[in-house]
């Protein structure tokens, strides 16, 4: 006979073991780990398994953790971009940012309404949001896997993906500010847009008070006495939980939702402002943590969640998610090449560019599970969104990998070609 404690523990081991270990499966296919996770909780949870291993009845066990799995996602999302990087981006990162996110931002909500009068404009503008951003850790992770991290074209990529992030948290702060709003349509509005300035200007003043104190030498002051007088283990991972936790409580105050705050906490953290060694050490230690545990965990149940056989019962919800699958695939990948070719990169260069950007991972799962909680959406519209990530996910490796090759293929000849014309160059100048 089991009690509670060992149902949950049973149904723990067996989410992150198995997430764990198919997602290593899928990387050894060239795939991404994301998509295995998720898969592991889809087939643990109602859809499948769940059911008759028992174990669905703990799902509510994990809303606590599954809050705190999304809280340090979204953390180390916001780590992985820096103030310093957001100012560099530079006008053609950002154009392609700005368009990845508006275009099939607007145009989603468009096939939403076409395809669903059912759904009211809220549930039709979040759906049309979870399907615009691009997962920059993802990407980052793809990028990695092609050798193209240190390139020209990885990090152009890598930045419009930055932008795009930022653009779709800020958005998604303000209308879920506006549809949990009591008040009029245009106060909820202006209300939301006060608040996140409000938020986001607190923010960048902290930002600029470091850059201040790094000017005049104070900072490294604090920073050198601080190292020298505490004397507490790992003090440096656990203010950047205690600066997450400030910022995500700050953020739900507002009635942002702690994930806005979560994110951008991150930006606060950089070498400059805890230094370049502890920067280091901090982050691989959270990044350990996170990667390690809590994605696999969050990724799958985020599956669990899911329930693909009530969706399946419906030809209005199949039609929705074949929609919205070939919606979020085409919408990305045509405007990330129109962008990219129209900033003068070639033909593969600008179809990998658009196949990398249609990924999607943990921001956008992270904001539908809150959606979820909230009420805003239920599980059949869960399902489709959480359906959408695995798809266009798992194609977006796949649809990238010939136009690289193709990209490099062009490169090479075109660097070959060079050699030679300087050889023939230096031929006739000998002669």
């Amino acid at each position: 006979m089991t009690n509670a404690t060992t149902e949950f523990l049973i149904a723990l081991f067996l989410l992150v073991a198995l997430a764990v270990l198919v997602g290593e499966i899928f990387t050894r296919f060239g795939l991404v780990a994301l998509v295995g996770q998720l898969l592991v909780g889809v087939l643990l949870g109602p859809t499948l398994l769940g059911n008759f291993l028992g174990i669905t009845s703990t799902i509510s066990s994990f809303t606590g953790l599954q809050t705190v799995a999304t809280f340090f996602i979204l953390l180390m999302a916001g780590l992985s971009v820096s103030p310093q990087q957001v100012w560099e981006t530079g006008p053609a990162a950002a154009l392609l940012g700005v368009a990845i996110f508006l275009v099939p931002f607007l145009g989603g909500a468009g096939v939403v309404f076409l395809l669903y009068p059912g759904f009211g404009s809220r549930e039709a503008l979040f759906i049309a949001l979870t399907i615009s951003i691009t997962a920059l850790p993802v990407l980052a992770i793809m990028l990695r896997e092609f050798g193209l991290t240190q390139t020209k074209f990885g990090t152009f990529v890598l930045n419009a993906s930055v932008i795009n992030e930022l653009a779709a948290v800020t958005t998604f702060a303000i209308l879920l500010s506006v549809a949990t709003s009591t008040t009029g349509i245009w106060t909820a509005v202006g209300s939301a847009v006060g608040l996140v300035a409000l938020f986001l200007g607190t923010i960048l003043g902290i930002h600029f008070l470091l850059r201040a104190l790094r000017r005049v030498r104070l900072w490294d002051r604090i920073v050198a006495r601080f190292r020298e007088t505490w004397r507490s283990r790992e003090a440096g991972f656990a203010f950047l939980i205690v600066l997450g936790l400030a910022s995500a409580l700050y953020s739900q105050f507002l009635g942002l939702t702690f994930v806005v705050g979560a994110f951008y906490a991150g930006l606060l953290v950089t070498p400059e402002s805890a230094g370049a060694r502890e920067h280091r050490s901090v982050s691989s230690m959270f990044e350990a943590i996170t990667w390690g545990f809590f994605i696999p965990l969050f990724f799958a149940l985020v599956g669990f969640d899911t329930n693909f056989a009530s969706l399946f019962s419906d030809p209005l919800g199949i039609a929705l998610f074949a929609a919205l699958c070939l919606y979020g695939l085409t919408a990305k990948i045509f405007m990330g090449t129109v962008v990219s070719r129209s900033l003068g990169w070639s033909r593969p260069e600008s179809l990998a560019a658009g196949w990398l950007l249609t990924s999607r991972g943990a921001v956008e799962l992270a904001m539908a599970t809150i959606l979820l909680q909230v009420g805003i959406f239920d599980t059949q519209v869960f399902t489709i969104v959480a359906g959408v990530g695995i798809v266009t996910t798992l194609l977006s490796p796949i649809g990238a990998r010939p136009f690289i090759r193709a990209a490099t293929r062009e490169r090479v000849a075109q660097e070959e070609a060079t050699r030679k014309a300087a050889a023939g160059t230096t031929e006739r100048v000998t002669l």
